[in-house]
């Protein structure tokens, strides 16, 4: 049995003794007060880099900012939605939980030569062995994804894979300081803690000399990596450790996707929109320093999917990059600590054509994939000599083109871990194009024109905006449809939208639901030739301005006929009238009518009597769901459809693929890649339907046309469910 030792020198002098002591004791304060300064320097740093932005002003109760932020920090909710990585994570996260008592455990045994003070201490000690073997485990399982399977949207490379060795040498450093602190006092074997104790068998023929050095040269590997771990991850994209929380309790409370409101009546505002990284406000910088860097957000971009420029994740990562290096400029503050261990002299900026070729090589056979969006923006990516002053944060950081590639969908906001919010960056930076540059792509240049002068994108005449409805006044069994002039007392007003006015396909739609009202005793009118554009797709496109004067004349109109209840067929004008018209005073109910079909089935106020023997997949629209949260209502109607069978296609409900019109997207080109509506349409055709099912008639343009171009659609019809209810009502 080793005799004990109680200081880290052992020599025949009580003098030797106490100065190795003192010097080991000196040595353990100096380095921990300087790690923690380093530390607290980094972040210090960075907050004012942080506070650069636009002061924003949070909104909601507290407590629901704590309950949510609680939720999803230690239920790991979002993380959870890809289960795999999600159980890692979960590991790892509550490991290190754990595993800081056991620093503090490890760190009093070199200082005090002693455990902590813990009741039951052998079961803390079981703990912790089985946590380090889980941890081990868990790191393994993440270098087996990232280089054995390979998935596209992670990272490779010595700096996303450094963590890695971070953790797995600290977690060595743990074991082999518990096994030779179990040596040098001549313990016995302990089913308590297994595994060093059993590695400290493997000393049995050591010197005690050796078995202390052994100790202390473990114990400070083991603080120095502790430490040295400290400083770096608010330095590289592990900071989102500590921002991550911070930014869920922060994080948008009541309606999402809604963009800020510019007052345009404020005379100390310069410019508008984002054309600057400091124009962004503080929490939207904050999001970029609370960015995993998982790829979730690219994986499930129907940009990225489709070979286009824009990858949500290094937006954030490219902005974050920039702020780091303008930050460090403006404020003559290194962001890197130590300093004498990193170079300044070059700065990120963006050029396409760097990784042009990849793009350029993008094969559309699968249905979707990220490979050539990922390889070409990280080569794209590029560090350069210049002066970070005079790089502009379109063109030198994000390329126009990617800009306008979004399609506003959301599934990155959805899928995103720490709740950044990508869409409001992008609608930014869109608002600074066009209110301040007057730049944006022809194409939604003229959609936008028309809408101005007609009210619509095609520019046809704002007085044939009624017609579909006298054209079906015609029809001696088709009971008129009421103006609000004509019918003054109404439950419901129905906002018909340009689409199911002038849009011959979308009128079909039109009619359905006209028959499903009537027949269902609903009272309600139209504005007729008095309906404007609801002005969703102006304020995607960033044209705020022209927005606000839509969106302040149609409050105007609404509360001139006593508004209190509006359905739409259109779930981008239901998003809008329910969610942003608040910001400037509507206040009246807002219905899709996918929500008042359902109340009409539930009242029994329709019947669906007539079989529809067909084989449906349902498209879930981004501005329906991820928007509003409207998953089973249509679900719910399609299942009430006698002899038609519901199938599901692999990407459905908040994960659903967007269609590709999102966004004002509807009304451009796309030019590079596969087109979006085509790989969506490939994903619904998988399910080997006879029928796919809408409930918005941007998607079911979309998809309509993607059956035209695969041709399937002789095969497989694309309905709206106001069609497919109408036909079990009527037997058409």
């Amino acid at each position: 049995m080793k005799a004990i030792t109680t200081c880290p020198v052992t020599t025949k002098g009580g003098e030797g003794l106490l100065w190795g002591t003192w010097i080991h004791l000196i040595l353990f304060v100096i380095v921990t007060c300087t790690a923690c300064f380093w530390f607290i320097q980094v972040i210090s740093r960075r907050l004012a880099y942080i506070r650069l932005g636009n002061a924003v002003k949070l909104e909601g109760s507290w407590r629901g900012r704590w309950k949510k932020a609680v939720i999803q920090t230690f239920g790991q909710t979002k993380l959870l939605k890809d289960r795999k990585s999600g159980m890692m994570h979960a590991v790892m996260f509550y490991g290190f939980i754990i595993l800081q008592f056991g620093a503090l455990d490890l760190i009093w045994r070199g200082v005090f030569q002693r455990g902590l003070p813990l009741p039951a201490y052998g079961w803390f000690e079981l703990m912790q062995e089985l946590t380090v073997v889980l941890i081990l485990i868990a790191v393994g399982y993440a270098g087996f994804r990232r280089y054995a399977e390979q998935l596209t949207r992670l990272k490779r490379g010595w700096k996303p894979s450094i963590v890695l060795f971070f953790i797995f040498f600290l977690m060595l450093s743990v074991l082999l300081t518990l096994a030779f602190d179990h040596a040098r006092h001549g313990d016995a074997y302990s089913m308590m803690k297994p595994l060093t104790s059993g590695l400290s068998s493997l000393t049995d023929e050591w010197p005690n000399v050796a078995v202390e050095a052994g100790f202390y040269a473990s114990w400070w590997a083991h603080l120095l990596i502790l430490f040295s771990f400290l400083i770096y991850v608010p330095q590289s994209k592990h900071f989102h450790l500590i921002t991550a929380p911070v930014n869920l309790l922060l994080g948008r409370q009541g309606p999402v996707g809604v963009p800020a409101r510019i007052d345009f009546e404020d005379e100390s505002l310069e410019a508008y929109g984002v054309g600057k990284v400091e124009d962004f406000s503080q929490k939207q910088l904050l999001d970029l320093y609370a960015c995993v860097e998982c790829g979730r957000c690219t994986n499930v971009c129907p940009a990225s999917g489709t070979g286009k420029w824009l990858s949500p994740m290094h937006m954030i990562v490219k902005l974050r990059d920039h702020l780091t290096e303008k930050g460090a400029a403006i404020t003559s503050k290194s962001p890197w600590v130590p300093a004498f261990a990193h170079s300044f002299a070059s700065v990120h900026r963006f050029k396409p054509q760097a990784g042009e070729h990849r793009l350029n090589a993008f094969q559309p056979a699968p249905v979707t994939s990220i490979q050539a969006t990922m390889q070409a923006q990280s080569q794209a990516w590029i560090q350069e000599e210049e002066n970070i002053q005079s790089l502009d944060l379109i063109g030198d950081v994000m390329a126009p083109e990617e800009i306008w590639a979004c399609t506003t969908c959301r599934n990155c906001e959805d899928q995103c871990p720490v709740d950044n919010e990508h869409v409001d960056k992008i609608i930014d930076l869109r608002r600074h194009l066009v209110l301040m540059q007057g730049e944006l792509p022809s194409d939604t240049q003229r959609a936008m024109t028309n809408i101005e002068r007609q009210g619509n994108p095609w520019g046809m005449n704002r007085n044939d905006r009624f017609q579909w409805a006298q054209d079906l006044a015609k029809d001696d069994d088709f009971p008129a449809i009421h103006t609000v002039k004509e019918l003054p007392e109404f439950e419901y007003l129905w906002f018909v939208g340009s689409m199911g006015s002038y849009d011959n396909r979308s009128r079909s739609i039109s009619k359905s639901f006209a028959r499903i009202l009537q027949r269902g005793g609903v009272s309600f009118a139209v504005l007729g030739n008095e309906e404007p554009s609801s002005g969703d797709t102006v304020r995607r496109l960033g044209n705020e301005y022209l927005f606000q004067e839509i969106c302040l004349q149609n409050i105007e109109l609404f509360q001139s006929y006593g508004v209190k209840k509006i359905v739409t067929c259109c779930p981008h004008t239901y998003n809008i009238l329910k969610n942003e018209y608040p910001q400037f005073g509507l206040e009246a109910e807002v219905y899709h009518h996918t929500e008042l079909i359902w109340k009409l089935i539930q009242d029994e106020r329709i019947r669906m009597s007539h079989p529809v023997q067909e084989t449906l997949t349902y498209h879930d629209s981004c501005y329906l769901g991820r928007y509003n949260g409207v998953y089973e209502t249509p679900r719910r109607i399609l299942n009430a459809v006698p002899g038609l069978r519901l199938t599901e296609m692999e990407r459905n409900r908040s994960n659903g693929m967007c269609c590709g019109a999102g966004g004002g997207m509807m009304w451009t080109e796309e030019k590079r890649g596969k087109r979006v509506n085509i790989a969506r349409t490939e994903q619904a055709l998988e399910t080997a339907p006879t029928m796919i099912g809408s409930a918005c008639p941007y998607c079911l343009t979309m998809l309509e046309d993607g059956t035209k171009q695969l041709d399937r659609d002789d095969t497989v019809r694309v309905k709206d469910i106001a069609e497919i209810v109408e036909m079990s009502m009527f037997g058409t």
